[in-house]
């Protein structure tokens, strides 16, 4: 059985990445790259779905009891886990070396006191547990081969076959190191090269200490935000600069309900705002390969912008569901490939539009296309603005005219409008002037409830939406407007949990379909809640934005991670894992509270 979503580590190497869980067993592993077909799909079915586990033989059932204590070491994604046994103490090292060749995950048992009898299993299933492989030996090595595949295992330790599973039992003398890698490589090429796990773990290390080098924030919450910013680092696809929304799929929003989506996608919304945090703490090089990765993606063709692409620029995302897999905690169904891909989402040219001005502001080097392309997508939005989509939340009920769909176009022009009285483009400036203010005209006559004194989700409805909070933050109206002012404090009153932590919207409850199309409730979504604590700062009431967010760092796990979501009745993280779109807007809050001053101690 898997885990909670809160027990998984996050260990990778920028094209791919794995989840250990706190008792030393790696659920979750998708090789070559972040979305191609699982070779551990236990977290989302079974251990015959999957898993290689790590740990000392004194577990209940074989299985070995979580460990004693785990953390990065310093500031990277090399992860130790340690045990103490009866028989002594006992470290796991588990990590993947930024890749020169192929893929590898290096798990390296150290002893530390007494002799700890260690076991090492490993269940290898491609194509997400449907696919049991051939194993065998070839010299020296274990390979796992099925179709395109083949992973390879190399170790000093004895291994040996039972039940569709290779073994290692081995005892460990303090200081004695005894090392694993597994490694792919398509099977029709020649065996990658052997593991060298030592040289390869001291070049990680370097590789981490030498980036987080970079960090311009030194604020209070520098623990926090530097642990959000390798999360990130270790979200973006290094060939292409592609981000990736999360490096899982399929993680319920609602234990054991039907809200699993397939994160393993780039999102032009996620990418953009976690451009402006790579920014705004020093990482230029990462905004200028996610820039080009922009271009390249929507090429000449700006009109059939898509919401989402994959990892390289993919445009065909097609939905599947894995009827063989059981889903996380019996949340079914578990879906490959994302429908929404094909959404009308308004809000992404704001998104995006803001995200290349504030590179250009923040002085990246020039691209000429970035303008271009800054223009075409203005001139699509001029054309469509007043439709309704489905906007950010990418409900899967009918269009409507989200007010926060029409505030980011208003982004889009008004960011556009600003870059051409820089001078440093050519274009229409009185229309465009013209048409920022008839869409903010618009929304404030057609999206504001003035008997309420808020905003609503949508033109005509009364519900509202935590994506309403955006508004000052955008700078579509100001923070002292009584109109903002009552959209938070609404908010507050009809979004908050108990906790103080916010919802995205009401939903349906169990039996019916809401504004979204789905069955079932949600839990409280952690960027929307950061989002709140912004918003009270920004209206001067930062004390109260200090106390939510430090209770907002208090949900990570002990490693520092988020998932989408917290469910306040379990008490757990809930939804994809670790999600870039918690973790940007912590850096943004942190940053905003620092700036103000607004942090105890």
């Amino acid at each position: 059985m898997a885990g909670r979503i809160e027990d998984y580590a996050l260990i990778g190497d920028m094209q791919t990445a794995a989840l250990v869980c706190r008792d030393g067993t790696v659920d979750w592993l998708c090789l070559p790259r972040f979305d191609s077909p699982a070779v551990f799909a236990g977290l989302l079915g079974t251990e015959e779905h999957g898993f290689w586990r790590m740990g000392p033989v004194n577990g209940p059932g074989g299985r070995p009891a979580p460990a004693d204590r785990r953390r990065y070491r310093g500031d990277s994604l090399v992860l130790e886990s340690e045990w103490d046994t009866p028989r002594g103490t006992v470290r796991v090292i588990d990590f993947m070396p930024p890749r020169d060749g192929a893929p590898q995950l290096i798990r390296i048992v150290e002893g530390v006191s007494g002799r700890v009898p260690m076991r090492s299993e490993l269940r290898m299933r491609f194509s997400y547990g449907w696919v049991v492989p051939w194993v065998h030996k070839v010299d020296d090595r274990t390979v796992a081969v099925a179709g395109p595949d083949s992973v390879w295992l190399d170790t000093e330790a004895e291994t040996y076959g039972k039940d569709l599973t290779t073994f290692s039992d081995f005892t460990v003398s303090p200081g004695e190191r005894i090392a694993f890698t597994i490694s792919w490589e398509p099977s029709h090429k020649p065996p990658p090269a052997v593991a060298e796990p030592e040289a390869s773990l001291e070049a990680t290390e370097e590789f981490w200490r030498e980036w987080v080098e970079h960090c311009t924030y030194h604020g209070p919450y520098r623990d926090a935000v530097v642990r959000s910013l390798i999360t990130l680092k270790a979200l973006t696809y290094a060939p292409t600069g592609g981000i990736v929304a999360a490096p899982t799929t399929s993680l319920p929003e609602c234990l054991g309900g039907v809200r699993n989506w397939d994160y393993r996608f780039t999102w032009l919304r996620d990418a953009a705002i976690t451009l402006s945090s790579l920014l705004r703490t020093g990482y230029r090089e990462e905004a200028r390969a996610w820039r080009e990765w922009l271009l390249r993606a929507v090429a000449g063709d700006p009109e059939n912008l898509q919401i989402m692409y994959g990892i390289a620029g993919e445009r065909e995302l097609g939905e599947n569901e894995l009827d063989w897999l059981p889903g996380y905690e019996n949340s079914r169904p578990v879906r490959v490939g994302n429908g929404a891909a094909g959404q009308l989402q308004l809000d992404v040219y704001g998104e995006v539009t803001e995200a290349l001005h504030l590179a250009h502001m923040t002085g990246l080097a020039r691209n000429d296309y970035a303008s271009v392309l800054q223009l075409k997508l203005i001139q699509w939005v001029e054309k469509h603005w007043d439709e309704p989509d489905e906007g950010i939340w990418e409900v899967r009920g009918p269009r409507r005219h989200f007010v926060h769909s029409k505030v980011m176009t208003w982004v889009a022009v008004d960011r556009t409008v600003k870059l051409i009285e820089s001078g440093d483009v050519d274009g229409p400036l009185e229309r465009w002037k013209d048409l920022r203010e008839t869409i903010h005209r618009d929304v404030c006559e057609n999206g504001y409830d003035k008997e309420r004194n808020t905003f609503t989700q949508s033109y005509g409805s009364q519900e509202l939406d935590a994506s309403l909070l955006l508004i000052p933050q955008m700078g579509f109206l100001p923070p002292d407007d009584k109109r903002v002012i009552g959209t938070i404090e609404a908010i507050q009153r009809e979004l908050s949990t108990e906790d103080g932590f916010v919802l995205r919207y009401p939903t349906s409850g169990a039996d019916d379909l809401g504004v979204d199309g789905l069955e079932g409730e949600e839990g409280a979504f952690l960027a929307c809640s950061f989002w709140l604590a912004d918003d009270l700062a920004m209206i001067g009431r930062v004390d109260e934005a200090r106390k939510l967010f430090e209770k907002l760092l208090s949900l990570r796990n002990d490693l520092g991670l988020l998932a989408e979501e917290w469910d306040p009745k379990a008490q757990r993280q809930v939804g994809n894992f670790p999600q870039a779109f918690s973790h940007v807007p912590l850096i943004d809050t942190a940053l905003r509270l620092t700036a103000s001053g607004a942090y105890g101690g």
